[in-house]
């Protein structure tokens, strides 16, 4: 099959501390950048928007030396990072609190790149950005949302694409037993439930086998579907997970797959309930 070559240009926009709070921590950046490139698409802006707490780097040496390690990652990753300052506060009790708040620069940033981007990639699940999506489709850019817990609603609906980031191919670091890839025999993947026959008690699960374009292609029979199922028995669910909510796709469940050869079919076992979004 001949790769697709692609002219579009893509901006991702990154609040790391609305992911760090809401389940996306140890997010992996490089394979959020190839999700975001997946149809051979340029990354012509890669921003990270950071809050950086200069008085406590200031007095410890371990938080200083991680978060350095983290934009020298993030840096060989090709990622720009906004540092944003933290600001310490005191209230009239005496209690000490801080804010170092970046959706206003990141939206502004957005909007004003937007003239040379196609499409544009939010990692957040922050509400405050539902207004920025319309002005950005409104350019002409199609919108994407990745976020992992704590996704605001409105957002999701807004968005062009919303994809929870547990079924990204990897971009959430699973346990995988030995020398077990994304997607191999005995590996564990993460899905969600798109058909459940209660008479049967036996549903599928949908999962991502790699990162592609055609994700609208959501027919794993089609060859050009970057999509694979795997079917469950109702014993294989988890405790307290009533058959009777499948399907649900807001259910986000880990398992592992089983190749069995006398069905010809992969099965889902080990099923573990991983998010509700």
């Amino acid at each position: 099959m001949v790769g697709i070559i692609s002219s579009s240009k893509v901006g991702v926009y990154v609040d790391a501390e609305n992911l760090r709070l809401n389940g996306g921590f140890g997010m992996q950046y490089d394979v959020l950048r190839e999700f975001a490139c997946r149809d051979g698409a340029e990354a012509a802006r890669l921003n990270v928007y950071v809050a950086y707490d200069a008085e406590r780097a200031a007095k410890d040496s371990k938080y200083k030396y991680k978060i350095n390690e983290f934009f020298f990652a993030l840096r060989e990753y090709g990622y720009k990072i906004n540092r944003k300052i933290v600001k310490w506060f005191t209230d009239d009790s005496g209690n000490r609190f801080c804010k170092a708040n970046a959706d206003l620069d990141m939206g502004v940033d957005a909007l004003l790149q937007s003239e040379n981007l196609d499409r544009v990639v939010f990692a957040t699940g922050d509400g405050d950005f539902v207004k920025v999506v319309r002005a950005l489709q409104n350019k002409g850019c199609r919108v994407e949302i990745v976020a992992f817990q704590n996704i605001a609603k409105d957002l999701r609906y807004e968005a062009d694409v919303f994809m929870p980031g547990y079924l990204i191919p990897n971009l959430f670091p699973l346990k995988q037993p030995r020398a077990k890839n994304w997607g191999d025999n005995g590996s564990f993947v993460v899905g969600r439930c798109y058909h459940y026959d209660q008479q049967r008690g036996r549903g599928y699960m949908r999962y991502l086998m790699k990162i592609s374009g055609g994700l609208w292609i959501t027919d794993a029979r089609n060859p050009n579907s970057p999509y694979q199922t795997a079917y469950f028995n109702k014993s294989d669910l988890p405790e307290g997970t009533s058959r009777y909510d499948l399907p649900d796709r807001n259910l986000i469940f880990q398992f592992k797959l089983e190749n069995q050869k006398e069905a010809g079919n992969l099965h889902a076992v080990d099923l573990k309930l991983l998010a509700e979004l």
